[in-house]
């Protein structure tokens, strides 16, 4: 699927999140000159598509007290990363996982799982947890920890993406 310039103002619209209102849709409908079921529908099938993954509520999480937040990084045996690798990304206390490309020798890791916690002693024990689920399959691990925030924000849109 190819987005028009509606389908890409609603995005630019959108992305910072929907407005605090009893109709958002009907607000951002406001804002772009459409009709409500317009964005609605144009919403639905940018994701239908792919073009957009999710429409959600994005907590902060430092605001709810989870203020210890590690990258953890595994060394996971290839054949077997994709598999663990969707495991590890179901967990609850996971918030994002990625497989990446090994960038050998200095750094073994292909499989990324966020963890966030109230301490580290938290997130290390879940960090324990993924290390049980990926048993044998793991040949090493390490974890990188947040120290600071350097930005927040997800994907913006600008002038230059065609």
């Amino acid at each position: 699927m190819s987005i028009d310039a509606t389908d890409r103002r609603i995005i630019s619209a959108t992305q910072g999140g929907l407005p605090l209102a009893p109709e958002p849709y009907a607000e951002v409908a406001r804002w772009l000159g459409l009709t409500e079921a317009e964005v609605l529908a144009r919403l639905t099938a940018m994701q239908a598509a792919g073009v957009i993954r999710r429409i959600a509520l994005a907590p902060n999480h430092y605001a709810l007290g989870l203020t210890a937040n590690g990258m953890s990084v595994w060394d996971v045996d290839d054949t077997q990363a994709e598999t663990l690798g969707a495991q590890v990304g179901a967990l609850s206390f996971v918030s994002h996982c990625y497989l990446r490309p090994r960038a050998l020798p200095d750094w073994p890791y292909n499989l990324f799982a966020m963890i966030h916690g109230h301490s580290r002693a938290e997130v290390e024990g879940l960090r324990g947890q993924i290390a049980a689920l990926l048993g044998p399959a793991c040949r090493g691990q390490d974890i990188l920890y947040s120290t600071r925030i350097l930005k927040k924000t997800g994907l913006r849109l600008t002038d230059r993406e065609g």
